[in-house]
């Protein structure tokens, strides 16, 4: 591009100038338009926990000179806002390529304007939206013409190296040495402090806060349920004994520099014994012994796409165990494929590859705990899997950017079994067929769409003995929307929702006070609100009578900071949703 057009672009940008950047094949293909719209937070949002790793800097003779002060800040830029997008090494990945030879071609002046102003396909608009400063956006136009930086690889003997056993197997309890009902544990994500708050389902107190990877995704039972698994960002596994008499740390392992999924083996004969977790970097997963964390099989998930294009960077979204064979369901989300890997024979490793969708992020199990469904996510589809036959099912069209969490299965009076996802992208609720046998002809197809409070939503949550549908809406950017929480009559889906005020039950003061993640009780009579505000400010978890849609207790707790996901023990080691 011109000079003289660049020049024009940044006097006076214009849709149409954005609508040309769009043509010319630079916009991104991520879900929404700009950084405060919800699916453009959720995924640039949170940071990479690469921000601080040391990389080399190689110098691309044609791009504009970087010092490297200058190069160490816009690297830590990049891994904190555009990584999540354009990929660790800027190959694409929800988010368009940004190698070289595409940067240096537009130029520092065309690439400051579309830092700065973004793009209506999905660039958010990091410095009109006051995230980065002129300065930081001409350094970061000149840093995406340099060479990117390749982050250090995780070998097998460097995860064994960060292995450290705190309480010895031979150590530990023979059998429960508290009186905690473990079935109505739940484990909450303190995000911001690197920790999970273990909090007593029956009482309602803090039985212990575990020290943990930063910003944990996500926690996961053993078969058993003595064991719990949380993964930080950092790529950071804490093993936790519940058998404990204060349930705490016994073992942690470090698989990577980043990661989101571990899970354990629940098949009959491999209960506790295996444990696995992906990560994005390096793209890859860990296979280990339940017990101890000790590594036993490093695989890459490098590869072709379903589009037949090789990635380099195929990072590990989700996981999740198979109860009908010794089988992991592994999805690499920038190829779109589902690994269904057989843990039964580590030294003869086999792998089914299904080809489904890009780009794989999360999903669950329906009712019967056969198909998995999970979220394409910048596809628009949900890929369902049959894990007894590893095959798959279907690929269903569904609404804007679907976020289901794990999504949630209930028996809908004309459809029969379905489960649900709600969307980070627009305001539909999308209900599925999940019973091929009894209703066929509903199964694996969208039968019916409800509306919800709006966009930005992250989880939807019913349990098997309530008739409420619960869905948030965290990441909408109206208050009043992300405070509140949404419920349905199962029965009666066409009166719409009704809205009860989590956040102002809660009682706290200033603060964004996002409400999210409906979790059940064991029993499945609460539902577990968490009213998530900023580090500095007060949070809380809200609990509603499920019966009654009536607040039932407010936890507070200085200790409390930035709470996020909740997992259930009973819920978590079972697969309830």
């Amino acid at each position: 591009m011109k000079q003289r057009n660049t020049t024009q672009i940044i006097r006076g940008f214009t849709l149409a100038t954005l609508a040309f950047a769009v043509h010319t094949g630079f916009a991104e293909d991520a879900p929404a338009a700009h950084a405060n719209q919800p699916a453009a937070a959720y995924q640039s949002g949170g940071g990479s926990p690469m921000a601080g790793t040391e990389m080399y800097q190689n110098i691309n003779p044609k791009a504009p000179p970087m010092t490297k002060v200058e190069f160490d800040k816009a690297r830590q830029i990049y891994f904190e806002r555009c990584a999540g997008c354009h990929g660790v090494l800027r190959k694409g990945a929800t988010g368009k390529p940004l190698t070289t030879n595409i940067t240096l071609d537009r130029g520092t002046e065309y690439l400051k304007a579309f830092i700065k102003y973004g793009s209506p396909a999905g660039m958010p608009n990091w410095g009109t939206s006051g995230e980065l400063s002129d300065d930081e956006v001409d350094l970061m136009a000149r840093y995406i013409q340099q060479e990117p930086p390749t982050p250090p690889e995780y070998s097998m003997a460097d995860i064994e190296k960060s292995r450290k056993i705190i309480i010895p197997v031979d150590k530990r309890p023979t059998k429960k040495m508290n009186k905690y009902n473990l079935d109505n544990l739940f484990s909450v994500t303190l995000r911001d402090t690197g920790e999970v708050a273990l909090i007593d389902g029956d009482t309602k107190q803090i039985i212990n806060i575990v020290k943990t990877g930063y910003a944990v995704h996500i926690s996961r039972m053993s078969a058993s349920g003595r064991y719990l698994y949380v993964i930080g960002r950092d790529a950071k596994i804490n093993l936790i004994d519940l058998w404990l008499p204060k349930p705490d740390n016994v073992a942690e392992i470090k698989v990577g520099l980043e990661a989101r999924s571990v899970e354990t083996s629940k098949f009959k004969g491999f209960e506790d014994k295996i444990a696995v977790a992906g990560t994005y970097w390096p793209p890859q997963y860990v296979i280990m012994e339940g017990d101890t964390l000790k590594p036993l099989k490093v695989v890459s998930t490098r590869g072709m796409t379903v589009d037949n294009e090789y990635h380099p960077e195929p990072r590990v979204a989700s996981i999740v165990a198979s109860h009908y064979k010794p089988e992991f369901v592994i999805n690499a989300k920038e190829t779109g494929k589902i690994n269904m890997v057989d843990y039964s024979d580590l030294n003869n490793l086999k792998t089914t590859v299904i080809d489904a969708a890009k780009f794989l992020h999360d999903g669950g199990f329906d009712s019967t705990g056969r198909y998995f469904l999970v979220a394409a996510n910048a596809s628009n589809k949900i890929a369902v899997v049959d894990t007894k036959e590893d095959k798959l099912a279907a690929l269903v069209d569904v609404g804007k950017t679907p976020h289901p969490g794990r999504g949630a299965n209930f028996v809908h009076p004309k459809y029969g079994p379905v489960w649900t996802t709600g969307h980070l992208g627009d305001d539909s609720i999308a209900i599925i067929g999940t019973d091929p046998v009894k209703h066929k002809q509903y199964a694996w197809k969208m039968v019916a769409t409800i509306k919800s409070q709006g966009g930005g939503s992250l989880f939807i949550k019913t349990h098997p003995k309530s008739k409420n549908l619960w869905v948030d809406n965290t990441l909408n950017p109206d208050p009043a929307v992300s405070q509140s929480i949404a419920v349905y009559d199962i029965n009666h889906l066409d009166a719409g929702f009704k809205t009860l005020p989590i956040a102002e039950w809660a009682g706290l003061g200033d603060g964004a006070k996002r409400v999210l993640q409906p979790e059940y009780n064991a029993k499945g009579d609460e539902v577990w609100f968490s009213v998530w505000s900023a580090k500095n400010k007060d949070s809380a978890i809200v609990v509603v009578d499920d019966k009654t849609r009536t607040l039932k207790a407010v936890i507070k707790d200085p200790r409390l900071i930035t709470p996020t996901g909740k997992f259930n023990v009973h819920n978590t080691q079972h697969d309830i949703y």
